[in-house]
């Protein structure tokens, strides 16, 4: 058989820390939109989230597992009622150094088809650090006032926008659909005189100004936010049945006119050096503004431009969002905690003496794995100039905003003589199980499974999430409950609560916190997951690497879960022996290093393949399972892991037994491109790649950046090279731009 030689431990490595990256982003969202109490700082977030698209970048496969990149801010609580917005609410990508503005200028050019020295203007505004609200006024009344949400989904605060000042209640003149957006915030004097008070009452007091607007509006009584001092300013817009103006900065006037506070310092820039300006400009003006702001914001000025740019997932291409730096403190690293997430990822956290940075306090730091505590990063190399961190040390640590630092540098001149290396467990400390380290992953990792409290509590939660089976009433403090209680252990128990707890001495009516109608209402919400969309059952299976696209990949692709389960089966001896030659690969590369000598990595890849007698059977099962777009050896090795290992296998089991599987249908034929994979290469002269590109995905095509044998069609422009040859060795169809827009009917 064949297996890639693509290399794959550099690949897992990734993979690992895309994945830790993911998880820290998705914990995040939840903490910062949903509870108003976030739990890492904007630079952390920011950084993690940079590092997590930029692998995504480089590593185009991890969209597979990618699900927090199709994420934008968190699900609605309990409590409020739903909105849903009639344009999706996204969130911005991030700036961090000027040449990254350089590189969003060169983007816009490129996907326009703009030359450099085309006139091309933005705006550039403050970035408030507050939170998003969504005002829709009807016949120039309003009618609705919504949180941001998960994006699609807010929050219903109309009673609690109603009582904010810089708010209209009716705009004379106004379209008759206008939604306003912008930003709820809280003076810095405000917040000061807020917190005075409540600690005279020896009441809470908020950590900064954001928690202490979000928490303002998201009160379930209005009259708390009406004694709360809450701003707004507005500064764009949602569903409009006419356009405000041709260009932002006109738009925003026109808001301005209507009767809303927007910012004064919004400038209209025709050049990038003169949007860097500004942003220095409202830098050196941020400790007098009055109010936070983490950053300034840049559009593009021209709307119509705007609707050609369009968007991605979650963000805008025509908008960015340019970060402050962060700041620094040092303090006292008084203990290292261990979590055990849902993977059974041991992660580090740093238990720090509180301290100040930037007017909040901070208690806790992420410390990664165990290799950025020795001191390297991913690839070995040093970082803190190769400073290990120990329990004693002074540390430096750095934020933005809010509560979680990371650890920027250690003082060795404050260590004390007695300080010893921290030794990273080999044990999980939740089950005690041996916690395994495998080659090319960053992380050490509990080998309990199912058996593993930690680990399923976390697979619990996802289970329930929404983007899994999704059981409304049932959240991670539900799950969290129910299995210290010992009424669920596994997803499979779920179904069985209304049958083991609904009636009888330990009925869930009687328990705290529930009555006959929350009972009755859980128990009727979890009997409607019984009947499961295919692509919902996969992802909530918690399977490692297997997120929200891989599971829509797979359940496409094999329709049905005795299909899924028999391919599993099938291609196991091939998914070992990939593995072997994975590991293989991986010490001779580090062999050859210690010897400072070239690696031989495909002579060790194709002797330890050699080694493996694997059946046809299990190589073409493998070849399917691995070629279906979007997967890959990563996804397959995690995907056979799981259906290998008998205590999940039976867990998957008793799941099954309990629900009734919608299978989708197979991908229709709506188009002459629909579901064939195509390849662009060469210069396109009528439209840019990446309006081509959107283009054929619109239709239902697949659009990969190499030629395979899975290809169904190559759209060549002037200049193809080697990918038109390999077509052409291989009998691809080769068209030309004229052809291609042709056949799509574009023509």
């Amino acid at each position: 058989m064949s297996i890639s030689g693509k290399s794959a431990a550099g690949t897992e490595t990734a993979r690992a820390e895309f994945l830790r990256l993911q998880d820290m982003l998705l914990a995040a969202d939840i903490a910062y939109h949903q509870k108003d109490a976030p739990e890492i700082s904007d630079a952390d977030y920011d950084r993690a989230k940079r590092d997590y698209l930029s692998l995504l970048e480089t590593h185009p496969d991890l969209a597979e597992i990618a699900t927090w990149s199709e994420q934008v801010g968190a699900p609605v609580a309990s409590g409020f009622g739903k909105i849903t917005h009639a344009q999706r609410m996204l969130s911005l990508g991030n700036a961090f150094e000027d040449s990254d503005v350089a590189d969003f200028d060169r983007s816009i050019r490129n996907y326009l088809g703009l030359g450099p020295d085309a006139a091309l203007a933005y705006t550039a505004e403050p970035k408030i650090d507050g939170l998003s609200l969504s005002l829709r006024y009807e016949n120039g009344v309003l009618m609705q006032a919504a949180t941001r949400g998960d994006g699609s989904v807010g929050e219903n605060v109309l009673a609690n926008a109603r009582t904010i000042a810089d708010i209209p209640q009716e705009i004379p003149g106004a379209p008759a659909v206008l939604e306003v957006r912008g930003e709820v915030y809280m003076s810095h004097a405000d917040f000061d005189a807020l917190n005075a008070r409540h600690a005279e009452r020896g009441g809470k007091t908020f950590a900064n100004p954001r928690n202490a607007a979000a928490g303002s509006l998201r009160q379930l009584d209005a009259e708390i936010t009406r004694a709360r001092p809450l701003r707004f300013f507005a500064y764009s817009w949602g569903e409009l049945s006419e356009a405000l103006a041709p260009t932002q900065t006109g738009a925003i006037a026109r808001l301005k006119a209507f009767g809303f506070q927007t910012n004064p310092l919004t400038r209209r820039c025709d050049t990038t050096d003169a949007l860097i300006s500004h942003y220095k400009d409202i830098e050196a003006q941020r400790a007098t503004l009055g109010y936070d702001i983490d950053g300034v914001v840049y559009k593009v000025d021209e709307l119509a431009l705007q609707a050609r740019l369009g968007f991605r997932s979650t963000t805008p291409r025509w908008a960015i969002a340019h970060k402050f730096p962060a700041e620094l403190a040092w303090t006292r690293l008084e203990g290292i905690d261990i979590q055990v997430g849902r993977t059974g990822a041991l992660s580090p956290v740093a238990r720090l003496a509180p301290v100040t940075v930037g007017g909040v306090v901070v208690s806790n730091a992420t410390l990664h794995n165990e290799d950025y505590i020795r001191g390297l990063d991913s690839k070995g190399e040093d970082i803190r100039s190769g400073k290990d961190i120990r329990i004693g040390d002074w540390v430096q640590v750095y934020r933005a905003g809010d509560v979680i630092p990371k650890v920027a540098d250690v003082d060795l001149s404050k260590r004390p003589e007695t300080s010893e290396p921290y030794i990273f467990p080999h044990c999980c400390p939740e089950c005690g199980s041996d916690a395994v380290r495998e080659e090319g992953d960053a992380v050490r990792r509990c080998s309990g499974g199912v058996i593993c409290p930690a680990q399923a509590v976390e697979k619990l939660k996802h289970f329930v999430s929404r983007a899994a089976f999704d059981i409304e009433g049932m959240g991670a403090k539900q799950v969290e409950q129910f299995h210290t209680d010992g009424w669920v252990k596994e997803p499979a128990d779920i179904f069985k609560l209304a049958e083991r707890y609904g009636t009888g001495l330990q009925q869930l009516k009687n328990r705290e916190g529930w009555g006959d109608t929350s009972a009755t209402n859980l128990f009727a919400a979890i009997d409607e997951k019984r009947n499961i969309e295919f692509a919902r059952l996969i992802f909530g299976l918690g399977i490692r690497h297997v997120g929200e696209v891989g599971a829509k990949d797979l359940a496409l692709h094999y329709l049905n879960w005795d299909a899924l389960a028999a391919a599993a089966d099938r291609a196991r001896p091939a998914a070992v022996a990939h593995r072997a030659a994975d590991e293989a690969e991986e010490r001779e590369r580090i062999k050859a290093q210690s010897e400072g000598r070239r690696a031989k990595v495909k002579e060790t890849r194709d002797a330890a393949t050699a080694s493996c007698a694997v059946p046809t059977e299990a190589a073409a099962a493998w070849e399917d399972l691995t070629g279906v777009d979007g997967i890959g050896p990563t996804l397959g090795l995690s995907l056979s892991d799981a259906f290998a290992n008998e205590h999940e296998r039976a867990a998957f089991d008793r799941l099954l037994a309990e629900l009734t599987v919608i299978e989708p249908d197979a991908p229709a034929d709506d188009s002459p491109v629909a579901g064939k994979t195509v390849v662009f290469t060469g210069t396109l002269e009528k439209m840019t790649r990446a309006e081509a590109k959107a283009r054929a995905e619109s239709l239902g095509a697949k659009v990969s950046g190499s030629v395979s044998k899975k290809t169904d069609i190559l759209v060549a422009g002037p200049g193809a090279g080697s990918k038109a040859k390999k077509a052409a060795d291989l009998g691809i169809k080769t068209m030309d731009e004229d052809g291609w827009l042709a056949l799509i009917g574009d023509a």
